[in-house]
């Protein structure tokens, strides 16, 4: 098989199948791999693709009370991760790969290594995790010294990093601030190491959290960071504020906080005036 069938399959998720085009574009790009790197095998470029037309919908957005009912029902390190999301507005995926050196207690905020674009940001840091965060390092901390101990300690360090510095993987600074149960083995480097929690945890504990609340909205992980810029937003921070802490290229992309925002507060409809 090759271009024609590769075209009709993705032609048909489109037609048949009637799929968002974030699902049909995913599915494209999985086939491509496959054949580039797999199969190793050039199908050409592929013209008579039907793409589907993006809708552009609006986020889903939890209010305040929502967002701290839907917060009391973690425990432990997960809720501090998750309250960390919501009050910084991070992704999931920034949470994570958040390392120690990155928290300024002192100046309250979060550096942001890699964010979306490859590009470093700085966020707030909320006054009420400040205490739980260091309680926490200070754990995480404990088991790194247990590691180093054992004759581990030593964690992955981004980009040639470990060339230039080859021992400040097993710094504490570098350490992931929330950092996985068990080790990981690296097969390109040769040794084990703590990676961070993985992403389907998080998401498994935010799935089953959100229908204990009875919540009926179509929430994610990712409706903690929506919820973060439109909570901001309703509260009078000003748009450019919002789109730095966010990380958004475009204030296109932020003006959007703007159509789900509470702005109809005290506006009556006309049919409570007539009945």
């Amino acid at each position: 098989m090759g271009k024609e069938e590769i075209q009709n399959f993705v032609n048909n998720l489109a037609i048949e199948k009637h799929v968002a085009s974030s699902t049909q574009n995913q599915a494209l790009q999985a086939v491509l791999y496959l054949y580039k790197k797999v199969i190793k095998k050039d199908v050409g470029w592929l013209d008579e693709i039907k793409h589907v037309k993006r809708i552009n919908h609006l986020p889903v957005v939890l209010t305040r009370d929502e967002t701290a009912q839907l917060i009391r029902q973690f425990e432990g390190t997960i809720k501090l991760f998750i309250s960390l999301l919501y009050g910084t507005g991070m992704r999931l995926s920034e949470g994570l790969r958040l390392r120690v050196k990155d928290i300024d207690f002192e100046a309250k905020q979060i550096t942001i290594r890699d964010g979306k674009g490859e590009k470093d940001r700085i966020t707030i840091f909320p006054d009420k995790l400040i205490l739980l965060m260091k309680d926490h390092v200070q754990k995480v901390k404990n088991l790194h010294n247990i590691d180093l101990k054992s004759g581990f300690g030593e964690t992955i360090l981004p980009y040639a990093l470990k060339r230039k510095y080859p021992n400040a993987g097993k710094e504490f600074g570098w350490q992931y601030v929330f950092p996985a149960k068990s080790f990981t083995y690296d097969k390109i480097n040769k040794f084990k190491f703590r990676y961070h929690i993985h992403e389907s945890v998080i998401q498994k504990e935010f799935k089953s959290a959100l229908k204990r609340t009875e919540i009926l909205k179509q929430a994610s992980v990712h409706t903690l960071r929506h919820s973060f810029a439109t909570h901001l937003l309703e509260t009078g921070v000003d748009i450019r504020t919002i789109q730095e802490l966010l990380g958004h290229q475009s204030l296109k992309t932020t003006m959007v906080y703007t159509h789900i925002m509470n702005k109809f507060s005290g506006v009556k409809s006309p049919l409570d005036n007539i009945l």
